[in-house]
């Protein structure tokens, strides 16, 4: 979130769009701009977890987005199903994809492994720290290349979860996210008016039921 003056929280108001539900879970695709859980302030509390709570009295977080970041964002339904997903998530079971724009031309495939440790100064910033920082791993695939804007659609995979990990991770190669307010030096001339992250893919062994699940999230940009 912007620490300016020129900053105002105004998510759109717009109906919980529900692409998964099950008897455990509930997952959504969250607009970019709506934070994933309350924020401090009085006008942060609007996100996609009390909304969420106003259909499902009893869920309960199991990940995060940034508030920046559109797609895929899910929730426990019930305390034992939070404790499964937990679980899930520790053990690096669930199988993230994202979709990103990123300036210049971003070749091929490969990985980012470069730790990361929050920037205290200029929080919520994240960087790259050798010594302090914990690892992080990055897999990205060069999809297609906008010659006239200089810009390539990119696959991405998190092997970790460190917060900013992609955005980071991006602009550590030289190639960061269109539209990052945070990471990107000329974000404000990106004509999305957003930042070009979305996650798009998740999939996963339902912890409860033992069904194999597998969502998607239309790309809008």
């Amino acid at each position: 979130m912007a620490r300016n003056g020129n900053f105002v929280y105004m998510p759109q108001q717009e109906p919980l769009k529900i692409i998964y539900e099950d008897e455990d879970l509930v997952v959504i695709d969250k607009p970019a701009g709506l934070l994933s859980v309350p924020g401090r302030l009085p006008e942060h509390q609007d996100s996609a977890y009390l909304r969420v709570l106003a259909e499902f009295p009893e869920a309960k977080i199991t990940h995060r987005l940034d508030m920046a970041t559109s797609g895929i964002l899910m929730f426990a339904k019930h305390r034992d199903a939070e404790v499964a997903v937990s679980k899930m998530f520790q053990a690096r079971s669930v199988h993230k994809n994202y979709i990103a724009l990123v300036q210049g031309h971003l070749k091929g495939e490969g990985r980012v492994e470069v730790p990361l440790i929050t920037d205290w100064e200029n929080r919520p910033r994240q960087m790259v720290h050798f010594e302090l920082g914990k690892p992080a791993q990055t897999l990205y695939q060069g999809q297609s290349y906008d010659e006239d804007q200089d810009i390539t659609r990119v696959l991405l995979t998190p092997i970790t979860g460190r917060s900013h990990q992609l955005r980071v991770h991006m602009q550590y190669i030289r190639h960061p996210i269109i539209g990052d307010q945070f990471y990107h030096p000329d974000y404000r001339q990106s004509a999305l008016k957003r930042m070009a992250l979305h996650a798009s893919d998740l999939a996963f062994k339902q912890p409860l039921s033992g069904i194999d699940v597998a969502i998607k999230a239309p790309v809008p940009f």
